[in-house]
Formats: C-alpha cells, sequence, structure tokens
C-alpha cells in the first residue's frame, strides 16, 4: 500500500493507493469520524462492477449506506443531475453530519463532489475514483463542477475530499480507449515537475499499457505526489496551481465544440499538450527536442496528437470563453524544459493559431512541429 499526503493544514487528507482498496472503503471512512449515514454516489456502468463491494465494506464498517446511479460520460455533468442528486440526498435522509462516496470516474466525482460541496453548506465528499484520469488527478485537489453548454466545469466550487481510496485493479475494467486516455494525464503531470518521472514513462509506457499492477501502482502514486504537492503551495489556483492546466486550454476547447462526445477527456488533453508543446518551443524558447519527445510519447500510447474537422477560429473563439483567460489576454501554460513549465500571459493570438494548425491532421508544414 502506498500512502500520498495531501498537506493542507486543517483539510489535509490522504490518497491511499492499493490493490483491492475498494474493499477497504468503510475500514478507512471509520478512522475519520465520519457521520453514520452516507450516500454512494456512481454511475450505471460503474456501480454494477463495483458498487457493491464498496457499499458492503461501508455496512461491515457500521455506516447506513445507500447507493444512487446517475448516468455514464460527461453529458451527465448538468445541473440537471445535480438536482436529481440533492432530491436523493434529501430523499435518503442525508444530514449535515452525513457523507458521499463518490465511486467512478472524473464525472461522478465532479458531480458528486459538487453536490456534497453545496448541499446544506457543505458536507465531506469521500473520492473512490475507478479511472487512470480520476485516480491521478480528477479525485485530488478539491476541484468539483458541472459544465454549462457555454463551456465546461463554468459551475463549481472548491471541496476538498477527506479522504481518496485508488484502487488500480479497477482499471482492469477499463475501456484501452479509457486506458490511453488516462495516460494523458500521467504524461502532463511529468511534462510539468518531473523529468525523471517523464523518463520513466518513456521506458514503462508499453507495462503500464499492458496493465502491469507494479507499474500503475508506481505511475499512479508518482503523479499523485506531483499533483499534491502543487496543491498544497496553492490550494485555490491564484498562481501555482494553474500549471496543472497544461494543454487545457486547448483541449477543453476541442471538448466543447465536439459537445463533449468526440473525444474522452483525455484525448482532447493529449492534443492540447501537442499543441502547447509546438507552442512552447515556437514563443518560450523550449528545446526543440523536449517538444518532440512530449509528441512521441503521447503518440507511444495510442493518443491522438493532431485534429481535423474543426476550424482554428472557432477554436479560438471558444478559448477566448474560457474561465482562464484573463482581461481578455490569452494565459497558457508553457514547458521551459519537460519538468518545468511557465505561466505566460499575453500570448500572440496568431503564434496560438500557428501551433493549432500545425497539429492540424492534414498540415504539410513540418517546421512548424516540435
Amino acid at each position: 500500500m502506498k500512502t500520498v499526503r495531501v498537506e493542507l493544514g486543517e483539510r489535509s487528507y490522504d490518497i491511499v493507493i492499493a490493490p483491492g482498496a475498494r474493499a477497504r472503503v468503510g475500514e478507512l471512512c471509520k478512522k475519520l469520524g465520519l457521520g453514520s449515514r452516507c450516500l454512494v454516489v456512481t454511475d450505471r456502468t460503474v456501480g454494477p462492477l463495483y458498487g457493491r463491494a464498496v457499499v458492503e465494506s461501508l455496512q461491515q464498517a457500521g455506516f447506513a449506506a445507500e447507493t444512487v446511479e446517475i448516468e455514464p460520460g460527461e453529458e451527465a455533468k448538468t445541473l440537471d443531475t445535480l438536482r436529481g442528486l440533492y432530491d436523493e440526498m434529501l430523499l435518503k435522509e442525508l444530514d449535515r453530519k452525513s457523507f458521499v462516496v463518490a465511486l467512478g470516474g472524473g464525472v461522478v466525482g465532479d458531480v458528486a463532489g459538487y453536490a456534497a460541496a453545496t448541499y446544506m453548506r457543505g458536507i465531506p465528499v469521500v473520492q473512490v475514483p475507478t479511472t487512470v484520469v480520476a485516480q491521478v488527478d480528477a479525485s485530488v485537489g478539491g476541484k468539483t463542477g458541472v459544465n454549462l453548454p457555454q463551456g465546461k466545469n463554468l459551475v463549481g466550487a472548491f471541496h476538498q475530499p477527506r479522504l481518496v481510496v485508488v484502487d488500480p485493479e479497477t482499471l482492469y475494467t477499463l475501456e484501452e480507449r479509457d486506458l490511453r486516455a488516462g495516460f494523458s494525464e500521467v504524461v502532463k503531470h511529468a511534462v510539468i515537475r518531473d523529468a525523471a518521472h517523464f523518463a520513466w514513462l518513456e521506458a514503462h509506457v508499453v507495462a503500464f499499457m499492458g496493465l502491469d499492477l507494479p507499474s500503475l501502482e508506481e505511475a499512479i502514486a508518482q503523479s499523485c505526489r506531483i499533483k499534491a504537492a502543487v496543491v498544497a503551495a496553492d490550494e485555490r489556483e491564484a498562481g501555482l496551481r494553474a500549471i496543472l492546466n497544461f494543454g487545457h486550454t486547448v483541449g477543453h476547447a476541442l471538448e466543447a465544440l465536439t459537445g463533449y462526445g468526440a473525444f474522452r477527456h483525455g484525448e482532447a488533453i493529449a492534443i492540447g499538450m501537442a499543441c502547447a508543446a509546438v507552442l512552447s518551443v515556437a514563443v518560450n524558447h523550449a528545446p526543440k527536442e523536449d517538444g518532440a519527445r512530449v509528441v512521441a510519447l503521447l503518440d507511444r500510447a495510442g493518443l491522438p496528437t493532431t485534429f481535423s474537422g474543426l476550424e482554428t477560429g472557432a477554436i479560438l473563439e471558444q478559448i477566448r470563453r474560457d474561465k482562464k483567460v484573463e482581461e481578455q489576454r490569452l494565459r497558457l501554460v508553457l514547458m521551459d524544459r519537460i519538468g518545468q513549465v511557465s505561466i505566460v500571459p499575453g500570448v500572440d493570438a496568431k503564434a496560438l493559431a500557428a501551433a493549432i494548425e500545425a497539429r492540424r491532421a492534414d498540415t504539410t508544414e513540418p517546421e512548424a512541429r516540435p
């Protein structure tokens, strides 16, 4: 078992990473002094796989645990889903001492976390992530929320979990596409903070994709350590934490423009990181070799690094609506080199457009690529 501590003073919590941990959720929650009643929020895909084990572990630990399932996928990350959860929480008689267990991927974690953050002015949440994206990123750091038609995560709150329980064995039931998509966030963490871990990923990408359990555990644990350190230094994204958005500006725009249905989150972020690699070389003087290594690792993982079918102008317009744009100035996270990034304000829109064009599938300008 590996344990990563997120140091946030009174809001500090552990990330527990262990095979079979889904059956220990109740035991681990018992140590936190939580109320006796809880609601396990999952979706219709994860619930049949892991819901019973989690609920039984909670009941065996003495909790009155019940379950509610939402629809799977990004399309469920809406205000309507949130209203349905509030209704269930009231129906199950959750009070201010009760807690929520979010069992599933990033959508479940975000929606259930935001429901917990706002129900009766806030009740505890325990995250039990079952996808790579959720295990290394979405469940750690307290960001919760839902989408609006105009954009992603425009309604939300910071609400730190009391505990994160990661069971790498849940990745065995992932579709290969989702496993690959999750690897994108693992790569992102290495790019922004840990060159040695990036090199480790280059050496172990095949083992990771082959579901080698020690490789999964190490990759997840190191990603969690990186994110925990960033969150501890900047809980509410006042400065440093923004580096976690590497690749997300373009990635979120691609998701929004395709109705959150064409790409997995990690796939869109992979394309966004490829664009950011181009831009880092062009305007931030990152080594060309480092830009090429980022794209090559994503390619080796089977992730998309190019796109087609969207106009660059539409992507730029979507980016201008992003909450990361400050006073109409583009503010992007760019590489200085692998393992170190900078938050660069006032990025020229033409330079960004050129970087996006460089990752278009039909581009014929290799000199613009890293």
